[in-house]
């Protein structure tokens, strides 16, 4: 085992020879003789491995160390190559209750929540969008809670503003990253930019036109691009500031249908795309290439949403086949499928699929109950099944990105807001 003395941080196949050599040997050293030498056998390792109680004791002065070390992020997100258990530190998603219902006057299949998680979102068929303010929910929602604290329950009615400026379906919505400004996509075949900040504002202060029926959005990190995609299969990126639209000059890197979903990475560095032809598609944020294909992603069957990890490593996925997988970027491959969703198999409408603002778990809207599902992140066991309440498919589903409170949208017309009551504090 000197061999185990002499490490090149760069040589992964070596290293992995090295552990999986250390693993056989403490196996043999732990009485577990036939397992170790069938392991063996399949390895086929050369020289043969000694019984050895190595990596027992890097084990104990790894975890030593790890208790020395400080961890100045409180919540810093699903990391597989660190954390080995599956033990989640935040409110299972179960435990959350309704704290608000907001009507749009047709099915409402859009919603988003500001960077700060102050705002609140609502995209309607009818066109409308309502723009909701978090404490005023929940002022409203338990006003005997909030009595103590001054001029919470006098604050008004959580609708703060009703914007009108779109003559179709709003199919997409996100605030921008930094700003009071919130971008829309939609059918009508424009992206229009709304200045928030303004108490009167009813109209867009910008719009990019299109030919075709926008379908989602993206605002880059720094919010001067936005990525588009449209019924059509070739990706925009605009300029927020000049309006100039970028395309990828390579035809066969593109998609083969019109694009569900795109988002960018924390860092800004990738944006991912995922699409009606089945697969998943990763791009360089700065060239625009792109480097990465995960064809029939999900079985052939269309892409219906993607998000990056905080850390930027995975990439999280559902799709029409009711599935929800975890893909390790660096790998290319999916480490984990999130399973039991959808009793038919087969999604009828788009919905999403997203983390909780710890990225302990993962959450997914079932189509057919109108219940939430919900999995611990990195072992993928099941939670408590949830009813959401709604009458009619949830057609969108995000998560606050600072506490625990989700909303969902739903072709009942109506869009709910979600809160754990134990934690209204945290706002």
């Amino acid at each position: 085992m000197k061999d185990i003395e002499i490490l090149d941080p760069n040589n992964t196949t070596k290293n992995r020879e090295i552990l999986h050599r250390l693993i056989i040997s403490q196996l043999f050293y732990d009485g577990f003789a036939a397992i170790a030498a069938e392991l063996a056998n399949s390895l086929r390792t050369d020289p043969p491995c000694p019984p050895s109680n190595k990596l027992y004791q890097i084990m104990i002065n790894g975890l030593q160390n790890d208790k020395k070390e400080v961890d100045f992020d409180e919540n810093p997100g699903i990391d597989l190559e660190f954390q080995a258990e599956g033990t989640a530190n935040s409110p299972e998603p179960a435990t959350y209750e309704t704290a608000y219902v907001t009507s749009h006057k047709q099915a409402c299949r859009s919603g988003s929540f500001s960077f700060d998680g102050q705002l609140v979102a609502t995209g309607s068929v009818d066109a409308s969008i309502k723009i909701l303010d978090v404490d005023r929910m929940l002022a409203k929602s338990a006003p005997d809670e909030n009595s103590e604290q001054p001029g919470r329950e006098q604050q008004g009615h959580p609708v703060i503003r009703t914007l009108y400026d779109h003559t179709e379906e709003v199919a997409y919505l996100e605030f921008h990253p930094s700003l009071q400004i919130l971008a829309s996509g939609s059918r009508d075949c424009t992206v229009k930019f709304f200045d928030i900040s303004k108490p009167s504002v009813k109209k867009a202060h910008k719009t990019f036109s299109d030919c075709e029926g926008v379908r989602c959005l993206s605002f880059h990190p720094s919010g001067d691009f936005i990525a588009v995609g449209t019924d059509h299969h070739l990706l925009r990126v605009y300029d927020v500031n000049t309006g100039q639209c970028f395309v990828s000059a390579i035809p066969a890197q593109h998609h083969k249908g019109a694009i569900n979903c795109v988002k960018y990475a924390a860092t800004g560095k990738l944006y991912a795309t995922g699409s009606t032809d089945g697969s998943i598609k990763v791009w360089d944020g700065i060239s625009g290439r792109c480097i990465n294909t995960f064809a029939d992603a999900h079985n052939g069957q269309d892409i219906y949403s993607i998000s990056f990890s905080r850390n930027g490593k995975y990439l999280l996925s559902s799709g029409k086949d009711s599935l929800v997988k975890l893909w390790e970027l660096s790998t290319s491959r999916a480490l984990i499928a999130y399973t039991g969703a959808g009793s038919t198999g087969k999604q009828e409408h788009s919905t999403q699929a997203v983390f909780n603002h710890t990225e302990d778990y993962v959450l997914f809207p079932d189509e057919a109950t109108t219940s939430l599902c919900a999995w611990n992140s990195r072992n993928a066991s099941r939670c408590h099944l949830m009813s959401l309440g709604h009458n009619g498919p949830v057609r969108y589903l995000i998560h606050s990105p600072v506490a625990p409170a989700f909303l969902t949208c739903s072709d009942d017309f109506r869009a709910r807001f979600w809160v754990r009551r134990t934690a209204v504090n945290n706002y």
